[in-house]
């Protein structure tokens, strides 16, 4: 079993150009702006939590990233330190901003950061349990707001394209830890697995103008946004909204955007505080900083985008006596999803028997291949991706344009654990094994139809 410690930049410090002594071959436009709560809200990631937000630790942004190559081409980038937009949020969002700006909704990327210390987003006004009907009409009011925020955001970078280079590379950070744990006596658990498998790879593409100076740095890692525990009641952006900070106030002008990786099996390590935080984010802004300064292999047009959506398959749903027990916290998927299997079932529902998520491959020239896969993707899609499109070139990012529950794979679904617990946005159910084939199947379809491999 060999561990995932991918892209370490080997061979590309013998890279004999970079990108700032390039002709610019691309045009980019970017803009931010705070997304921070102002209201008392309940924040998302942790169920135990029975109370708002009680304050700011620091702020939260999306950022966007408009592409565009010389032929036109146009694709976004939206990034936000957020827990995670399910479909009934994202895709309306896609489909305002592709009638504001011309973009097409299939060409535009909506990442999150997984952050647990991020406000709870809802279209529903019907409290959940615990909340009353003032906290549930809060987190509508931030959605919608959330959701015009996004579009004016993406028409404002659409609206500053100007001419650039870019080029990438690949770093390393040793923070980010497997969490499933082999127990003698309970199965998997949540907790410390040094032996198994994590992504610790800190993909990077800089952005320079055509003075040479960095305009953006657009990074990623595929690690949990859980730092910080359920005993965190201040808002805050985690380890990845330290770093960006950091990168901004190291790079003055530029903007740092966050593009969250397969991290469904992934926590940081160690966890627990802020001073956590903002130690995991200082060493993944320190090693962005380290291969920004390195030679970087140039990155060229044009800009082929392929998006498509995906069927996976959801399993029969247990025996009623199984899901009682599992309701009642006594097995291994979130008691909310068996609770939610029972009540359809006892009002005479059916359940669903697969779902469908959005899936997109941006090729860059022949430079870089960005796979943008939706829903929390635990970390054997890595490996599945590598050894179906090559190991090279590659940056594949998850939590992307559908956040509707973890996306297990048949390993993982064989040994068990948190990790296996499915569907539970945009749909309720446990996906079956044959979901890892039915994705890479999708994702070789449209690399395919980008230009990444041969049809």
């Amino acid at each position: 079993m060999r561990h995932l410690m991918l892209w370490l930049g080997i061979g590309l410090a013998l890279a004999a150009s970079t990108a700032r002594g390039q002709e610019a071959v691309w045009r980019v436009g970017l803009a931010e702006t705070k997304i921070t709560p102002t209201q008392p809200l309940f924040l998302a990631g942790y169920a135990s939590r029975n109370k708002p937000m009680e304050g700011v630790h620091d702020d939260l942004y999306a950022k966007a990233l408009v592409l565009e190559d010389a032929a036109g081409t146009r694709g976004l980038i939206l990034t936000t330190d957020l827990i995670g937009l399910p479909a009934e949020i994202a895709t309306p969002v896609r489909e305002r901003i592709a009638r504001q700006t011309g973009i097409p909704a299939t060409s535009i990327l909506i990442n999150s950061s997984h952050t647990h210390t991020g406000p709870a987003l809802s279209l529903d006004p019907t409290p959940r349990e615990g909340r009353g009907p003032a906290d549930a009409e809060r987190t509508v009011a931030y959605t919608r707001g959330l959701m015009d925020q996004l579009v004016s955001l993406a028409e404002q970078a659409s609206r500053q394209l100007a001419p650039a280079k870019l080029s990438w590379g690949v770093g390393v950070v040793q923070f980010v830890m497997n969490r499933r744990q082999f127990t003698p006596d309970r199965g998997v658990i949540l907790g410390v697995n040094p032996r198994g498998l994590a992504d610790r790879s800190v993909p990077v593409l800089r952005i320079d103008g055509e003075d040479g100076r960095l305009r953006a740095v657009l990074f990623g890692c595929a690690c949990h946004g859980t730092t910080l525990g359920p005993q965190d009641y201040l808002v805050s952006g985690d380890y990845a909204g330290h770093a960006q900070r950091l990168i901004q106030q190291q790079q003055p002008g530029a903007t740092a955007l966050f593009l969250l990786g397969c991290a469904g099996d992934a926590n940081p390590y160690p966890r627990g505080s802020y001073a956590l935080a903002e130690q995991h984010g200082r060493e993944l802004a320190t090693e962005v900083q380290r291969v920004l300064s390195q030679p970087l292999v140039p990155v060229n047009g044009p800009l082929r985008i392929a998006f498509g959506e995906v069927t996976l398959p959801l399993a029969a749903p247990p025996p009623k006596e199984e899901l009682e027990k599992l309701a009642a916290g006594r097995g291994g998927i979130m008691p909310w999803v068996a609770q939610q299997m029972l009540e359809r079932l006892s009002h005479g529902q059916t359940l669903p028997t697969s779902y469908t998520a959005p899936l997109a491959v941006w090729q860059l020239g022949s430079d870089l291949t960005l796979v943008a896969l939706p829903g929390e993707v635990v970390v054997d899609y890595v490996r599945l991706l590598e050894e179906a499109l090559g190991p090279n070139k590659l940056w594949i990012a998850a939590y992307t344009c559908d956040v509707f529950g973890y996306l297990p794979s048949a390993r993982v679904l064989r040994e068990g654990g948190y990790e296996t617990r499915g569907l539970y946005v945009g749909g309720i159910g446990l996906f079956t094994p044959e979901a890892e084939q039915a994705l890479v199947a999708k994702v070789v379809e449209l690399a395919k139809a980008a230009g990444r491999l041969e049809p």
